[in-house]
Formats: structure tokens, C-alpha cells, sequence
């Protein structure tokens, strides 16, 4: 049974405001740590229950998202892919995201043999910022994992690139970051 949780998603381009705001409201901040971030969407994000919208809409200049936290494959991970998600221009939210449900969900657990954690954010409302429909969560035991063993087999990459063009507009989506996980965990 997959676990739903509500809670909102703070992104920063600046990664320490991310560690404030997870810090300051008990949840998780998603680190990308390389050097030069500009090129990212943005270079960390605060998912945390509050009830103090203020303190995250001053902070999050990379947009803020009501999502619902569906946990497909629970477990750790010391690395997340973090990958932002546009619907396909020929469905709606709700279609794209039954699909990225009902059908990546299963096929990603398929795929993605040594992902050790995986988490849906489904996005419930854009409060600011760009408009997402969801953030996928890879999690994995390393960056080394991540990077060269994303893929179960091969031909694993093919069906899941097929896939998500059934569901994401590639061309919208944002770039993935490499997130290390700071506080609580997820």
C-alpha cells in the first residue's frame, strides 16, 4: 500500500535557505551540491508540514508546490535523482499523473533495480514559481549508483525514456539535480 502524505515543497536556489527551512520545520532538505547550480531549476528543496506559509514564501525563489507525498518503494537512501515533471501537452494533470501512478510507479520498481527508495510528489497546487506536476525521488546507496547503475539491464533505459514521453513534456520538464538528503528523513 503506498503511503499519501500532504506537505509542502520549498525550492531555493540557494541550498542553505533549503537547511533552514527543513531545520526550522522538522522535514527534509534536498541538497545539490555542485559548484555551479545556475543551470538548475534550483539547487535545493524543503519538503516540510507547516503551518506558517509565510516563512516559506520569502525563502522559496525557486518555487513552492503543495504536493502529496506518495511513497512507492519505502526504504533509505544517501542520494536522491531528483527529477521535476511537466505534463504531456495531450493530457492533464490528473492523466499524466494516474499514469506516472498506476503505470511508471510499477515499471520504475521494474527498472530500477538498485534504487533503494522511491517517492512520488505529486503536485496538488503551484503556489509560486514555475508550474510542476510532479518531482520524482530516486533514491540510491551512492552517487556511483545512481550514475552507473540507474538502470537494472540496458534495454531498461529505452522502455523508461519510452514511457515517460507517454506521460512528461521533456521539453518543459526541468533538469534533474543530484540531491543529498539533510534532516529528517523522507
Amino acid at each position: 500500500m503506498t503511503e499519501n502524505t500532504l506537505l509542502f515543497a520549498a525550492a531555493t536556489t540557494n541550498p542553505n535557505d533549503a537547511i533552514d527551512i527543513a531545520q526550522e520545520a522538522g522535514g527534509t532538505a534536498l541538497i545539490d551540491e555542485r559548484p555551479d547550480t545556475t543551470k538548475l531549476p534550483f539547487a535545493g528543496i524543503a519538503l516540510v508540514v507547516t503551518d506558517d506559509l509565510n516563512a516559506l514564501t520569502e525563502r522559496a525563489d525557486g518555487g513552492l508546490h503543495l504536493v502529496c507525498k506518495r511513497t512507492i518503494k519505502p526504504g533509505a537512501a544517501n542520494v536522491y535523482g531528483l527529477y521535476p515533471l511537466v505534463h504531456h501537452p495531450d493530457l492533464t494533470h490528473q492523466q499524466t499523473d494516474a499514469h506516472w501512478r498506476d503505470n511508471h510507479g510499477p515499471l520504475a520498481l521494474e527498472h530500477h533495480a538498485y534504487m533503494t527508495h522511491y517517492v512520488q510528489l505529486s503536485v496538488v497546487q503551484t503556489l509560486a514559481g514555475r508550474p510542476l506536476d510532479g518531482i520524482a525521488l530516486c533514491g540510491f546507496d551512492s552517487v556511483s549508483d545512481l550514475k552507473d547503475r540507474f538502470y537494472t539491464v540496458p534495454a531498461s533505459e529505452q522502455v523508461i525514456a519510452e514511457d515517460i514521453a507517454k506521460f512528461a513534456d521533456l521539453r518543459k520538464s526541468p533538469r534533474g539535480l543530484t540531491a543529498l538528503p539533510r534532516g529528517a528523513a523522507l
